[in-house]
């Protein structure tokens, strides 16, 4: 087996029939030599026994949270990671697998962090509540015309990381899926590359999203204001939380 030269985190709960299509759709559409980290909450989470019945030409691991909820998923599954490049992919995604590749070719070119963007041309945001869609276009607006915020789309969970991020920007948010917004903010006033590339989301046929708005909308705000210092205030790179541990090159 070839070594992994790209680590996929997926957070679960009761994802079975789902994950079931990503993984089929990774062997359609992957190339790039890549093992998939699969972070649970619970044994008897239906994703762990669906993904038994099956067989796959890449390696899964499954990865119990060591906190709590989404985020406590996806921060455990970046921390078990080792290889150069680690994507944060939803278990509802399967149509999103042949952007992978290409994802995986703009970090190549130099890029810290690749964003899967619903907002440029290529891209599709597709059902779903329209307060939510209202939300993420304006939000997302401002931060790239008012902030200058290299990406189009900036609330999106799931985007591509270097290791070079994940080893050294310490992680400050706490719920839901705000460590995106954060990394991407905080990677920008490091003054690190960022791409994006197209991306559909489109509303999911199969179990229930764990999205929160209501609840996780002050602590998307507080990353929108971060940005906006880093422009107006002329944050600095000095003033980024970095991790403990020595950082690790890409």
């Amino acid at each position: 087996m070839n070594k992994p030269e790209l680590d996929i985190v997926i957070p679960v709960y009761n994802e079975g029939e789902n994950m079931l299509d990503v993984c089929r759709a990774f062997e359609r559409h992957v190339k790039t030599p890549f093992r998939v980290f699969v972070c649970y909450d619970f044994d008897e989470d239906n994703t762990l026994i669906a993904l038994q019945k099956e067989k796959h030409n890449f390696e899964i691991i499954p990865v119990k949270n060591r906190g709590k909820g989404a985020h406590g998923a996806i921060v455990t599954g970046l921390r078990a990671t080792t290889a150069p490049a680690v994507l944060t992919f939803g278990a509802d995604e399967a149509n999103n697998a042949e952007i992978i590749d290409g994802m995986y070719g703009k970090f190549k070119e130099g890029n810290d962090i690749v964003v899967a963007s619903r907002l440029i041309k290529g891209g599709e945001m597709s059902g779903g509540p329209r307060f939510k869609s209202f939300l993420v276009r304006m939000g997302s607006f401002f931060l790239h015309r008012l902030a200058f915020l290299p990406a189009t789309d900036a609330t999106y969970a799931w985007r591509l990381f270097s290791r070079r991020v994940i080893d050294t920007i310490e992680i400050e948010s706490s719920v839901g899926f705000t460590y995106a917004i954060e990394l991407l903010v905080k990677c920008h006033r490091l003054r690190w590359r960022v791409a994006e590339v197209p991306a559909r989301w489109i509303m999911r046929e199969k179990g229930k999203s764990r999205f929160n708005l209501k609840k996780w909308f002050p602590h998307y705000a507080k990353w929108f204001f971060y940005a906006l210092e880093t422009t107006y205030l002329k944050k600095g790179p000095e003033t980024v939380t970095l991790r403990q541990k020595a950082p690790c090159s890409k």
